[in-house]
Formats: structure tokens, sequence, C-alpha cells
């Protein structure tokens, strides 16, 4: 960071210069420089700095161990998720799982549980159908815009329950969902977890808030429950012990779910995470066993 003010200090009696010909001066004769070109420059900086701030992290994250991102790992994740978002491990038979579930989210669909009234459903359909013009969700999209942010089936009924359905039997729409759950939810989740100082099993603990509460900065969305919980306690990237952390994670997360839609089963957290946690188990080592909805669930 320091590098990069030098470089921006150096350059400016050079920029100075060639302004001060042009640009009327105040009255002890110092150049003035234009707002916009005031502006262009902080931007151009503030881009910078990102820039430079993600290259550092991608860095850290490359030495660090694979965690919840191994292949053994990331198939384990999505056989929890899916225990509570579909209740069955076989992930790989909910593509074409489509419902209203009354929960104010209009459809919930797919392996994930994209859902109409939340945008992923919407942003699924726009880029899938961008790589495959014709498709038979392609006619549903000025629909999918409009019900958009609400529970509505307006121009959806009585047909896209059927179309998600043959849709989800083309291979292709198969990748794409897997896709769009990797780009949405799992690698920003893991990313994140993983600059927090989080092993495998807070990592899969970010992943499931996220998929839950959706990647939004509001009180409820992931990024707001996870800037409560540092309030809480401190990240081990932090210097905070892991198990407090995630403990207060886990905390902040049940009372979001309960203040959202009070009655709800917290299975995901309780009998899963709260768990796993207990017991000690940082690397979701298998044998693995949890409670899903009074469902008892084995991964050997």
């Amino acid at each position: 960071m320091k590098r990069a003010g030098v470089l921006l200090l150096a350059a400016v009696p050079v920029i100075a210069t060639g302004v001060y010909f042009v640009m009327p001066t105040d009255s002890a004769d110092t150049p003035v420089t234009p707002p916009a070109a005031t502006a262009q420059s902080s931007r151009e900086d503030a881009k910078d700095r990102a820039e430079q701030e993600r290259e550092a992290d991608d860095a850290l994250i490359a030495d660090l161990p694979p965690g919840l991102a191994s292949p053994a790992k990331k198939e384990l994740a999505q056989q929890l998720v899916s225990s509570a978002e579909n209740s069955t491990t076989r992930w790989r038979t909910a593509y074409g799982t489509i419902d209203d579930l009354g929960d104010g989210c209009g459809y919930t669909a797919g392996i994930i549980g994209f859902c109409t009234g939340t945008h992923d459903l919407l942003t699924l359909v726009e880029r899938y159908t961008e790589a495959h013009p014709g498709n038979g969700l392609a006619e549903y999209l000025p629909a999918l815009r409009k019900v958009d942010g609400s529970d509505s089936h307006e121009g959806l009924d009585p047909g896209f329950t059927a179309a998600w359905q043959a849709e989800a039997e083309v291979p292709a729409f198969r990748e794409a969902q897997e896709e769009e759950r990797d780009r949405v939810y799992f690698e920003p989740a893991v990313r994140l977890a993983k600059l927090d100082g989080l092993g495998t099993l807070g990592q899969f603990v970010y992943y499931d808030a996220m998929v839950f509460h959706g990647p939004d900065t509001d009180a409820d969305g992931f990024y707001g429950l996870r800037e409560r919980a540092m309030k809480q306690a401190e990240t081990p990237a932090e210097g905070g012990s892991e198990k407090a952390y995630l403990d207060a994670f886990l905390d902040v997360r049940h009372e979001a779910m309960k203040a959202k839609r009070p009655g709800i089963d917290t299975s995901r957290v309780d009998t899963a995470q709260r768990r796993f946690l207990q017991a000690g188990n940082m690397d979701l080592d298998t044998p693995l066993v949890w409670e899903m909805y009074g469902d008892t669930y084995r991964v050997p």
C-alpha cells in the first residue's frame, strides 16, 4: 500500500506541471486540479488498491490447504446442504425439484434451492440462456423478471414447473446449476472463510449460511450475520479462537433464523453444525452423523 502511495506522489509534479499552463490558478498561483480529474484519480487509486488487496488475498489462499474445496470435502458439503434443502444426501437427484414452500420466496428449485423471488433463479436462467438460446426456460424470462423480489407466480403458471423439470434432464442445464451454485455461494463462502482463518468446518458453516441467508449485506444476509458475529468474537485471522468465533456465528445465525421465520426448524445449525463443532471435528472428518428435521443421516 505504501508503495502505491509513493508511486502516486511521484507522478503528481508531472501532472501538475501540465495543468499549470492550461488551468486557472488561485490567488497564490497554485495550480488548480479539475474536480473531474480528481475524482477520476481517486477512482483509479481505489481500483489499484482493491486489485493489490485481491492479489495479496489470492497469494495467501494459494498457500493454504484446499479445505472444503477439495473434491471429497466439496462432495460432503453438497450432501450436508442437500439434507437440509431436499431431505436427502443424494443431491444429484434434485436438479428437477421445484415447489413453492410458502416462505415468501416463490418457487424454490434445483440443487441449491434457487428461488424465483430472490434473484438467483432469474440470474441462472439468464446466464443459461446466453449460452444456450432457445432452451425450454427462455420463454419465461419476462415473467421471471416481473416476479423477481416477490412470491408471485404471475406468468409462470401453469407451465413453468413442467418446463423446469424437463430442462433439468438436459446435461447442460445441470452443469449450469452447479456452476451458478459455485459462483454465487460456494466459492465466495470458502474464500472468505479462509481469509478469516477458518478451517474446513468453518468454511462449511459459511457456505451453508450463504445458501440459506443469501449473499446479502443487510442484517439478515450472510455478510450482515458475519459482521454481527465479528462484534462478539474475533476471527482466527484476528487472533481469536476458531471455536469461540464459530460458536458466536452460529448463535447469531440461529437468532436470525428464528427472527425471520418464527417456529422454523433450526436443525441445520443445532443438530448438524453445532454438533460437529462441539465434537471438535474442525476438519469435517468422516464418518459423520447428523440429524435433520428428525431424520438421521450418515456418511461412512
